[in-house]
């Protein structure tokens, strides 16, 4: 099974992701897409580091996210991408438009093949107000299109708002 859990900052949608990796009770690879840039994402990985168990493998990758998922899927495992949003800031600060859109390609042809039960976390930007720079709005248009795509891929989708998941698509929690 492949989910994808959206929500704001803060929502719980990482922790209910978690949780669900964990109950799954399959094998557990986690890959985390952020950089430490500095002291304040620096305490962000500390802080989630310090919640998973373990015993979980964790696999740093900023950009090539579908070549580790090829990697490290199997029928037997449980993967969970934390976070999207911030895999494509880092493609967005490549600034190179055709790297770009080539990596979301790859992640959105390879999903559907994936083995096993594959869990992606992401930032749900657009219930803001419209950004006023010119990035800032390219983000926000990547990100929805990026969600839209890989929701319609995943057999389950769930928005996080104040810690409690709401099932937009798929089987009940």
């Amino acid at each position: 099974m492949h989910e994808l859990i959206l929500g704001g900052a803060r929502s719980g949608k990482s922790c209910l992701a978690e949780r669900l990796a964990v109950e799954s009770g399959m094998a557990v690879t986690y890959i985390a897409t952020s950089e430490a840039l500095d002291g304040e994402m620096s305490q962000r990985i500390a802080h989630h580091r310090q919640r998973r168990p373990a015993h979980w493998q964790l696999i740093e990758e900023p950009v090539h996210l579908a070549r580790v998922l090829q990697e490290h899927a199997a029928a037997d495992s449980c993967i969970l991408v934390d976070c999207l949003t911030l895999w494509l800031s880092n493609l967005l600060m490549l600034n190179d438009e055709a790297r770009m859109q080539r990596e979301i390609d790859q992640l959105l042809r390879c999903i559907e093949a994936m083995p096993g039960r594959i869990i992606f976390v992401s930032n749900e930007t657009g219930l803001g107000v419209i950004p006023l720079g010119e990035l800032t709005r390219r983000y926000v248009d990547q990100a929805g299109w990026l969600h839209q795509a890989l929701a319609e891929r995943c057999q389950r989708v769930v928005f996080t708002v104040a810690g409690l998941p709401m099932v937009l698509k798929g089987a009940a929690l």
